[in-house]
């Protein structure tokens, strides 16, 4: 076993490791409009009340529209969007990023992706600050399955597998 001495490019060789589907998440702001972002650390929280957490760089304009009570998406990507998930990655910011894929507002007006695995409509229960991200949890009210078959995007080792 090889053990590195500068922990956070240690911690950074080691989570490339671990895999992870890929999500786009997304939200309304009455400033800037539809935003989306490529979120690779999104997970459960509890069954009750239905509720996930998505990891936000404090870098991206996403961050600041994240506060409590705001309505926000994630979807979860299928095997053929690796598109969408580049766009939303980097490159063009608002509404540039929702020229791929097919879109459709939920009631809150945020934006789903057709085809995805699944869609979660959530509200901001809480943001917590850690280092250079924000951990927000959302509380989930409504969920989409858009695809029949299990197929999820899959990123690890700085690729898609």
């Amino acid at each position: 076993m090889n053990c590195e001495q500068d922990l956070g490019a240690a911690m950074k060789a080691g989570m490339r490791r671990l895999a992870s589907g890929v999500a786009v998440v997304t939200c309304r702001d009455e400033e800037s409009g539809r935003q989306a972002m490529t979120a690779s650390s999104v997970t459960s929280v509890s069954d009750s009340p239905a509720s996930l957490l998505v990891c936000v760089n404090k870098a991206t304009t996403m961050a600041a529209s994240l506060q409590p009570g705001v309505a926000f998406a994630v979807n979860i990507l299928s095997a053929d969007q690796q598109d969408i998930s580049n766009a939303c990655a980097g490159g063009e910011q608002g509404e540039g990023r929702f020229t791929i894929g097919q879109w459709q507002d939920n009631a809150e007006q945020v934006p789903l992706l057709k085809g995805s695995q699944v869609s979660f409509s959530c509200k901001v229960d809480q943001v917590h600050s850690y280092g250079t991200h924000d951990i927000v949890i959302g509380q989930i009210d409504g969920v989409c399955l858009d695809n029949d078959q299990f197929a999820p995007l899959i990123y690890g080792d700085g690729g898609y597998l």
